[in-house]
């Protein structure tokens, strides 16, 4: 009895190949990424402006009830989410720096310099609603 073995080639890419694509591509990506760099400080500034507005209607609520604002998270029902740098997912540290009887003032401040220039976002909300950014990146 005798078993034939037939041997087919397959059309395939040579590593040579795959390694000029990967830096091509590489290349491409270190030219796309200073025009991307706004536009990811702009996504992520988003964070913060959701979260002082979240802060807002908290003391909004607050005040109704007590006639007048806290400057404690936990009168208000607030729970900071952990940051990037303790293993979190938040980008910016909230904060309320001024609370009283008829005004308050909250502030998102950016622990991550995100486009690398040594400056950190900065946003802030008041009683009225006024959302501003302070510092931009």
């Amino acid at each position: 009895m005798q078993i034939k073995c037939r041997t087919y080639m397959l059309k395939a890419f040579t590593l040579m190949e795959l390694l000029i694509v990967l830096i091509i591509v590489g290349i491409l990506v270190l030219l796309a990424l200073p025009n991307l760099m706004p536009l990811i400080s702009k996504a992520k500034s988003t964070e913060a402006q959701l979260q002082l507005e979240h802060i807002y209607t908290l003391e909004k609520s607050y005040f109704y009830l007590h006639s007048k604002y806290s400057a404690e998270f936990k009168d208000i029902s607030y729970e900071h989410a952990k940051l990037t740098t303790q293993n979190g997912n938040a980008n910016y540290q909230i904060e309320v720096v001024e609370a009283g009887n008829s005004s308050f003032e909250a502030r998102a401040t950016a622990i991550t310099d995100f486009d690398g220039d040594g400056v950190f976002n900065v946003w802030e909300i008041d009683q009225d609603k006024n959302l501003k950014e302070i510092t931009p990146d």
